[in-house]
């Protein structure tokens, strides 16, 4: 199943907003920076598309994911090239390197207001993308505690992002 939406990118890399109308190809482009996902390619998003957690949960979610991707904190299983320049030159690097700084520690700060006992399962579902039937079995818990406790982890991250 695919449920394409686009999303808005500021100049941080921070998610701003997305759009609930799916994405037709071919469609111009705006000049601001947009990415279209795949909303049932992550556990947060089958959770949504089932009703089991409300925008302002998903919001949370896509802000933490975001600044998780862009801190580059998931393994890595291949050689990094983006930061080799075939002239020499520096393009950048610094900016990046900035901005990874600046993700990892809005992540760090995230996660340490959502708290120990919550944030393991949060980090789980969120940011590894695991299933939540996999997250319990993993954790040891009893099925369908998973669901729960997301919902109010992801409660205490909404109200971290200050979202309404």
């Amino acid at each position: 199943m695919r449920d394409m939406v686009e999303i808005e990118i500021d100049a941080a890399g921070v998610a701003v907003s997305a759009s609930a109308a799916p994405v037709a190809r071919g469609q111009a482009r705006r000049a601001r920076r947009r990415v279209t996902v795949n909303r049932a390619e992550s556990p947060l998003g089958w959770l949504a598309a089932r009703g089991l957690v409300d925008a302002r949960q998903v919001e949370a979610g896509g802000r933490l994911r975001c600044d998780y991707e862009t801190a580059q904190l998931g393994a890595r299983v291949t050689m990094q090239w983006d930061s080799v320049r075939v002239d020499g030159g520096g393009g950048g690097a610094l900016e990046l390197g900035l901005a990874q700084i600046a993700a990892k520690r809005r992540f760090d700060a995230a996660v340490n207001a959502v708290g120990r006992g919550l944030n393991d399962v949060l980090w789980r579902v969120v940011c590894a993308g695991e299933a939540i039937t996999v997250a319990e079995r993993a954790l040891g818990w009893p099925g369908r505690a998973g669901r729960l406790v997301l919902g109010i982890a992801l409660d205490r991250l909404a109200d971290h992002y200050r979202l309404p």
